[in-house]
Formats: structure tokens, sequence, C-alpha cells
């Protein structure tokens, strides 16, 4: 009964990816899974891929699938050769590690950037880096004068860490998922090369970032030393990362995965998902910045005082949703909770999950399981949940 009153509420809202729970009552309800882009399953043609796909031990350098990859990879980001690791965690930190060869070195990067925040302080513990972070502006960039000051504070010192690499984030999670204006690539590397450091490209989402600017993505590359390429967020793979740069930069980067355990065997399985991934792209990633738009804006025509967007922030597949008048946590509760009152009042049963992101805020995140259907749906369970909280 209750999915012929969810196709009913919303047509076509059962799509393949759909996913039920049995929340409440022992009654399904649909869940809407917006906490990150790393959540997806492959699809069919994904898993046909892994299991058809021609493999070797790519430790030894034999596998074809994974060199199939590469190559493609280095074409659409303008690079020399990419090497496929694990996870775009190890991706920047082979990074940091092959920019930054002496111990005590300094890397420049925003405070909340995901390098910093959220990958264990890998380039302080495992590579003897120093990481000076630098106060995130609005849109996820630096401010140049404040990297300037800070590039040359080092500069020739004697008593200060010797600044050998900038790291930048595009799309910048923390920040919403803004895309980093190409002119101000230009500018960091400018800076950077200026006071003989470089400059790295945290591109877990780059794909979402090119999208947006319609550009090639080699064009957001190209004013970048190195660039780190996630393959299992945007594009779906369901696990791996590359890095990518010059020739010498990958040697090294072959000798840095293999010190932390990053070479994998028969790793064409992977290698093949990924390939779909990427043919899909530019297909996939415009619904989900289309849905996350549709969405802001139609939280937006809520005029809530307890959530709040503005959806000319909104520029790729992810949302940052204002909260007052009680924890991001709570809410992230009842919008996961499912009651008999939802069921009586909007004719179906929403299991909507998300993270609180900071203490005053919500993160939504997009992704090719998430339809448009789907995201009427999450639309319609804020909205319940909403009307709930008013006095």
């Amino acid at each position: 009964m209750l999915r012929r009153l969810a196709r009913a509420a919303v047509p076509g809202s059962r799509a393949p990816w759909a996913r039920w729970s049995r929340n409440w009552a022992g009654v399904p309800a649909q869940v809407v899974d917006l906490r990150s882009d790393t959540v997806t399953r492959p699809g069919p043609a994904m898993r046909r891929a892994m299991a058809q796909a021609v493999v070797g031990d790519d430790d030894y350098g034999e596998d074809p699938t994974v060199h199939e990859l590469q190559e493609k990879a280095a074409e659409l980001l303008g690079v020399q050769r990419t090497l496929l690791v694990p996870t775009n965690t190890m991706a920047n930190l082979i990074s940091v590690m092959g920019h930054c060869r002496r111990r005590g070195s300094q890397v420049l990067l925003g405070q909340e950037c995901h390098l910093h925040v959220y990958e264990q302080g890998g380039v302080a513990q495992i590579a003897g880096v120093h990481s000076q972070p630098l106060p995130d502006m609005p849109h996820g960039t630096l401010d140049l004068d404040e990297l300037e000051r800070a590039l040359t504070r080092g500069f020739g010192s004697s008593y200060h860490p010797v600044c050998e690499l900038v790291c930048l984030e595009n799309t910048h999670s923390s920040a919403g998922g803004r895309v980093l204006p190409i002119d101000y690539l230009r500018q960091v590397r400018l800076l950077a090369h200026t006071h003989g450091a470089r400059v790295h490209l945290d591109g877990a989402r780059l794909m979402n970032a090119a999208v947006a600017l319609r550009v090639p993505p080699a064009r957001l590359v190209e004013h970048c030393d190195s660039v780190s390429f996630c393959l299992s967020k945007g594009l779906g793979a369901p696990v791996g990362a590359l890095v990518g740069g010059s020739r010498d930069f990958i040697e090294e980067a072959w000798r840095l995965r293999k010190a932390l355990g990053g070479g994998m065997r028969q790793a064409g399985v992977l290698a093949a998902a990924a390939l779909v991934g990427l043919a899909e792209a530019e297909e996939v990633l415009p619904k989900d910045h289309e849905n996350a738009q549709r969405f802001a804006k139609g939280l937006q025509d809520l005029a809530s005082p307890v959530c709040s967007v503005d959806p000319a922030t909104v520029e790729t597949n992810i949302v940052l949703v204002r909260v007052s008048g009680l924890p991001p946590a709570e809410l992230c509760r009842r919008l996961q909770a499912v009651s008999a009152d939802e069921v009586a009042q909007t004719g179906c049963a929403v299991s909507v999950l998300l993270f609180p992101w900071t203490a005053h805020s919500v993160r939504v995140v997009w992704h090719r399981d998430v339809s448009a259907q789907d995201t009427e749906l999450a639309l319609r369970k804020w909205e319940f949940v909403l009307r709930q909280l008013q006095p």
C-alpha cells in the first residue's frame, strides 16, 4: 500500500536504485541517502565492466585496464602521466611527499580544506611536513595577499620552515562545493612559483568543477604542478583515485605508493569501474547539479526560520543548509525517522540520511543514486519535519 502511495505522490519515484528500509513498525520506507557522493553503488554497466575486465599484476605494471585508465585520465587532465592509487587521501599524501622532499618543509593550505581537516594529519605524522593553515574565504579560495605574506615569510629565512607547496581544493567541500575560478588558480601558481613553491590541486571533485564551468578538466589543472582525482565520489566507482603530474613526478609517486602500501595487484577490476564512471560523467554530473539547485530553491521557498540556504552559492552537487533553533544532529535524526503521522499527512514514508556538518549546518550531497524524484521526496520530508517543529 505504501509503495503505491509513494508512486502516486511522486510519479516515477521508484528509480532502479531506490533503497528501502523497515524503519517504522515493519512498514517499508524509501531511503534517500544524501550524506555523501561516496555512498553510490555500482550500476549494471559498471558491474559488467568489472566482471569482464582484462587484468594483470599492476604492481609489476602489467595490468592493461589500469594502463588504459591512466592514459585516458592523463589526456583528460592534461598531464604527462597519472598513477592509480586506492584513495584520494593517499593521492594527496603522495603528492605532498613528492613535492616536499626535505623533512620539516612547509605546505600552505586552507584551514577548512579536506587535506588539513579530514586526512589524519598524514602530512605531519607520515611525511614530516609542517602544515600552515590559512583562513578560507567564503568561496573556498585563499586571500591572495595573505598567501603572499605566508610565502614571503619563509622565503630565504634561516628561522622559518621552507615553504615548498601550496595546496588547493576544487571543488571546495567545506565551502559547499564551490568552484575555484580559473584566474584565481593562475594567480596562485604565479605567487607560488615566484617564491620557489609548487601547487598541488586536491581535485577529489574536479569533474564537478569542470562541468559547472563548462570547461575541460585540463583547464583547471594547467596552473597546478600535480593533481589528485577521486574516482569513488561523483564518478561512482567503488574504489580508487589518481595522482597526476609530470613523468618524473609520477615515477617518484610510484615509489611513494609502494612505501605506503598502495600497490595493488589485479587492479583492472577497479579501473574498469572507473572507466565507466568517466564515460558517464558528462551525462550524470549535470543532473546532480540540477537536483542540488532544485532542492536549494525548494527549501528556500519553504521560508522556514529553522533552515535556510542561499541558492546562489550552490554551484555543484553540494548544499550547505544553515540550521537555527535546534542542533543539526537533531534535525538529521528527525529527517531519518518515519512515523504514522508522516504517512497520514504525506501519503508516503521517507527516510532522509544526512550528516551534521558544523555546529550550525548540515551538508546535503547529490550523486548518481539520487534522482529528481528522490529530490522531491526529500523536499517533502523536509517540509513535513519543519512543519512539525512549528510552535
